[in-house]
């Protein structure tokens, strides 16, 4: 009987080493690298034996020649100096969803403001402080109704139009890692780029991804790191648009980066953040855009519509104190308010 106990014993000791070098190996295998792109830091974990950053850089290089404006050779580059050529795939995809998003909001969301991003400042060329007139004229140019792409080529009603996708590029290059690593076969990762986040399976640790959402504490070097909540997700994209980072003040009047399509104006909103969880960061990426140019009551009323997003916003209140509203499906996902 001794004997019998004593292998139960030593075959439950095996069995206990055996269960903690597999768990340690798991964790192990996760590994964590990080860099600078499109000027801001990439951070990305994944579950895989070997050192991708050599491909995903080069994956990224690939997507900074199609789509950064600030890029002379890139493919949004040479189309907005109107030369003749088809676009890669990279450019189809971003302007045929964003095309998609800017119908299903109406407008609020339009790749085609690049001239108005410009003159307030805030674009890819320095442009001096506009007045009426030149807003007015600069309407005139711009309209997501007013380009189209035919067999890869783009079209413009007008050859003074320009295209940025500066709202929605960043979430797509989130994705564009995200599927590299799915090519993989990697089944647990995070990709972050400059706080747009893709997610899936599980962390080192066995559990959900956890994701802050900051403060919109007014920070134009981006030194504030202060939490507003944790967010506990997987299996999905997450994106933020806020108007304390990217701002400026002239006589005494802010003006933030966020401007309305519709009107060529910054917005003057209660909304200072507004975060989005969406099936890929892209479609977060666009519509956390969107929802700072609708305001807080016109983002609430499309939130309600679609179940397939959740949103948190921060908002100003009546006192000037910071408020928050979130959809019911975000409440699964607060682990922990600051």
């Amino acid at each position: 009987m001794k004997t019998k106990k004593s292998f139960i014993w030593l075959a439950f000791l095996i069995l206990a080493t055996i269960w903690i070098l597999v768990r340690r190996n798991q964790q192990n295998d996760y590994n964590s690298i990080t860099g600078l792109v499109f000027g801001t830091v990439y951070n990305i974990t994944y579950q895989y034996k070997g050192d991708l950053k050599p491909e995903i850089e080069a994956e990224l290089k690939r997507f900074d020649f199609s789509l950064s404006p600030f890029n002379d050779s890139s493919v949004i580059s040479r189309v907005n100096r109107n030369e003749e050529l088809v676009t890669d795939t990279f450019f189809q995809k971003c302007f045929n969803r964003s095309m998609e998003i800017s119908r299903e909001t109406k407008g609020t969301f339009d790749i085609t403001i690049a001239p108005l991003a410009n003159a307030w400042g805030f674009g890819f060329k320095k442009g001096t402080f506009p007045d009426s007139l030149m807003i007015d004229s600069l309407l005139q140019i711009t309209g997501y109704d007013k380009v189209k792409l035919v067999d890869g080529k783009v079209i413009k009603d007008d050859p003074r139009m320009m295209l940025s996708c500066s709202a929605v590029a960043k979430g797509y290059s989130v994705d564009v890692v995200a599927h590299f690593l799915d090519s993989k076969g990697i089944k647990n990762y995070i990709v972050d780029i400059g706080g747009e986040v893709v997610v899936k399976g599980k962390n080192s640790q066995g559990g959900l991804w956890r994701v802050g959402i900051n403060k919109p504490i007014d920070d134009s070097l981006s030194r504030q790191k202060d939490l507003q909540t944790i967010l506990e997700i997987t299996n999905a994209g997450l994106a933020t648009s806020g108007n304390y980072r990217n701002y400026y003040y002239k006589d005494g009047k802010k003006y933030a980066h966020t401007i309305d399509p519709r009107t060529g104006y910054p917005v003057q909103h209660s909304i200072l953040s507004s975060t989005v969880i969406a099936k890929d960061c892209m479609t977060a990426d666009a519509l956390a855009t969107a929802f700072m140019v609708m305001g807080l009551e016109e983002a609430e009323k499309f939130c309600k519509a679609d179940p397939n997003i959740d949103a948190y916003f921060i908002y100003s209140g009546k006192d000037g104190k910071f408020e928050t509203y979130f959809t019911e499906g975000i409440k699964k996902y607060i682990k922990e308010i600051k």
